[in-house]
Formats: structure tokens, C-alpha cells, sequence
């Protein structure tokens, strides 16, 4: 069927064009305004990342991988790539067995920009149902995690969280097949670490010590550069939680350039003594805290500001990174979200969806 034509009354009327020279004018006033308004925007904004609906933009000069690039270890310290010390502070995964559906495009949009993280650990499990189970689904998530935050400028924790059982060499083998095959995806990236055991227990020094130099290697054949985590005795305490201390990890450390050593604490279970420990071993070796609660060593229970407090002010003085645990919504009270907010898919900016201690941490991270 042939369209009816236009009656006169329904063709809009021309306008008048402008002449050559006001639409000159027009065009390079448009041009200014256009850089002004792109100049004015912070690094963020221009990235191609997606951001989640109702998460804010910060105001960031530039993300934290862009302000510092590679990290390396310097003397105790951590340091970007020019030599300066830098302090990490971010968030670690539950167990992705459990709570991928936290990690989200929109989630991790808010953790940039809204929580102002700049480091994501991302934790895969190797028993309860974790890495044993399907070893090629688990490094293909932790795959994707690593890609995610990656593009949101984040600093990645590679954690293989080994717990039970506490010898991390009963997963030797696992181990070399994890590393090999993402460290041969991520070798060119310049914002990994590798922390190869999550909390040894039950086990000597010197037994965790041969670990580390044979998983050393394997990560360093492929990525040469990158920042390892070795975890410490007793829980990654440095032995406290078994009547220890950092001495044993000072006086025989393990033998490799640009590691750091890993200290857990929770805040309401580990007082004065873990303190104490942290800020000596500080001062003597390279030292990372990769996971840390405001509540028991279990993850749950009152929270214990005040403790956390001086803590972080601690790290904040030695420039110690830390991570927190974590970014899920358990029920437990070490889980930032509410119950069934990675359900409804957030939302996850803002202090509405989260418990006392996600809006506590997510304000420290925003200091």
C-alpha cells in the first residue's frame, strides 16, 4: 500500500542556515566548551567500564593503578613504580564457591567508585567445595574477577585460600597447576599479586618456608615481576596464635626477591599481643595484611571499633596495605552487605544495603 503524502501542515518548516562565519564561531565555541567539560573530568568517569546505576563517580585524579603502576617491594615497604611507598586499601571476596553473584558489574562499579578501593582480593577456596571440586571452573572465575577489576583500575590479590587442611604443601600439586595457568593469562598485567597461601596452620615454619620456594618459581617463570604474598604460621599470624612471633619468619626468611609476608588479625579476638606483633615485624620485614575483621577470628559477633581503630591507625603510620573481610552478604557480621542484597543485585553504593561494619570500613577506605 502506497503511504498517504504529507499534508503541508505536518512537513516541518526549514530553518534558516547560518552563515559561514557564525557557524565557524559556533563550531569552536562548542569545540572549547567539549575540552573544558573533558579536561574537568576525573580519570573514572572516562573509562568504559559500565557503572551501576546509582553509583556515584568520585573524584579521583586518576584510579590507583594508574597513579602507580607496577608495585614492587622496597626494602619494608611496598612501593609504586617510581620507588614511592604506597598503603592498599580494599576488599577481599568470600569464597567464590559460595558468593560470586557479590561480584558483579555493579558491584565492583561502587567499589571503585563509590567505596574508593584500591585493591580487590579475590579468594578461591581449594576445599569446601572450591578449587578441587572443578579446578578449571574456579580458574576460569577467578579469571574473570581478575579481568573485572582490572578494568576498573583495582589492584588484584590472587588469594588460593588453603585452610583445611593447614599444610600448604598437601596442595602442592594444585597449586602449581592454579599459578601456572593464571599467571600465564595475567603475565602482562602490572596490578597482580600472588598470595599463595591463605592461612597456614598446624604446621612449622620451615615447612611453610619450602612451600613458598618451590611456588615462587612457578609464578615467577611466568610472571617475573609480580608481588608475592607468603602466608605466616599459625593463621598468617607469625606464629602468635600458637605462642610464637615474628622472629622465626626474620631470622629465616625465605628465599626470594620482592615477596612480603602476610599477618591476619580480627579485631575483637586479637588485642595488644597481635598489635604488638605486627608493628615489630613492621619494622623488620615486608609485611601485608591480607585479611582483616572488626569482629572474632571467626567472622562474626560485635564489632570492636575501637581496636580496629588502632590498628588501622598503625597501618596508616607504616604504611601497611590491608584488605578487609569481606565483600559478600553472609549472614555473619564480617560481611559488609545486608542478607539478600547480592540477591536483589544491590544496590550496592550508598550505606542503606550494608551492616555496621561495611558502612565503618567502606568510611575508612574514604578517609
Amino acid at each position: 500500500m502506497t503511504p498517504a503524502p504529507h499534508t503541508a501542515s505536518a512537513c516541518p518548516k526549514p530553518h534558516p542556515k547560518p552563515s559561514p562565519r557564525l557557524a565557524a564561531l559556533l563550531m569552536a565555541l562548542a569545540g572549547a566548551l567539549l575540552l573544558s567539560l573533558t579536561a574537568a573530568l576525573p580519570a573514572t568517569a572516562a573509562r568504559p567500564t559500565g557503572y551501576g546505576a546509582n553509583v556515584p563517580i568520585t573524584h579521583r585524579a586518576a584510579t590507583p593503578v594508574d597513579a602507580n603502576g607496577r608495585l614492587q617491594v622496597c626494602g619494608t615497604r611496598l612501593c609504586n613504580q617510581h620507588g614511592a611507598p604506597v598503603q592498599l586499601r580494599g576488599m577481599s571476596t568470600h569464597g567464590t564457591q559460595w558468593y560470586a553473584q557479590c561480584l558483579t558489574d555493579a558491584s565492583l562499579d561502587a567499589l571503585a567508585h563509590d567505596w574508593r578501593a584500591d585493591v580487590l582480593r579475590v579468594s578461591t577456596y581449594v576445599q569446601e567445595g572450591g578449587y578441587e571440586t572443578d579446578p578449571a571452573h574456579f580458574t576460569a572465575l577467578a579469571d574473570r574477577l581478575i579481568r573485572q577489576a582490572s578494568d576498573r583500575g583495582l589492584y588484584v590479590i590472587v588469594d588460593w585460600h588453603m585452610l583445611t587442611p593447614g599444610d600448604p604443601m598437601a596442595n602442592l600439586d594444585r597449586a602449581t597447576r592454579f599459578f601456572t595457568d593464571i599467571t600465564s593469562r595475567h603475565k602482562d598485567r602490572v596490578n597482580v599479586l600472588y598470595e599463595i597461601a591463605n592461612e597456614p596452620n598446624g604446621v612449622s615454619w620451615s615447612r611453610i618456608k619450602e612451600y613458598a620456594e618451590r611456588i615462587i618459581p612457578v609464578i615467577r617463570g611466568n610472571d617475573p615481576d609480580a608481588p608475592v604474598l607468603v602466608g605466616t604460621r599459625a593463621w598468617s599470624s607469625f606464629g602468635v596464635s600458637e605462642g610464637a612471633d615474628e622472629s622465626e619468619v626474620v631470622n629465616d626468611p625465605v628465599d626470594a626477591a620482592n615477596i612480603m609476608y602476610t599477618f591476619h588479625f580480627y579485631a575483637a579476638s586479637h588485642g595488644d599481643e597481635y598489635l604488638a606483633a605486627l608493628s615489630r615485624a613492621a619494622d623488620r620485614i615486608p609485611v601485608f595484611v591480607t585479611e582483616f575483621g572488626t569482629q572474632n577470628y571467626a567472622g562474626e559477633g560485635a564489632d570492636d571499633f575501637e581496636m580496629s581503630r588502632r590498628y588501622l591507625d598503625l597501618m596508616a603510620q607504616r604504611k601497611i596495605s590491608w584488605v578487609n573481610w569481606n565483600f559478600s552478604d553472609d549472614h555473619r557480621s564480617g560481611a559488609v552487605f545486608t542478607p539478600g542484597t547480592c540477591a536483589a543485585d544491590g544496590p550496592w553504593a550508598g550505606t542503606r544495603q550494608l551492616k555496621p561494619a561495611g558502612v565503618w570500613i567502606r568510611d575508612r577506605m574514604r578517609e
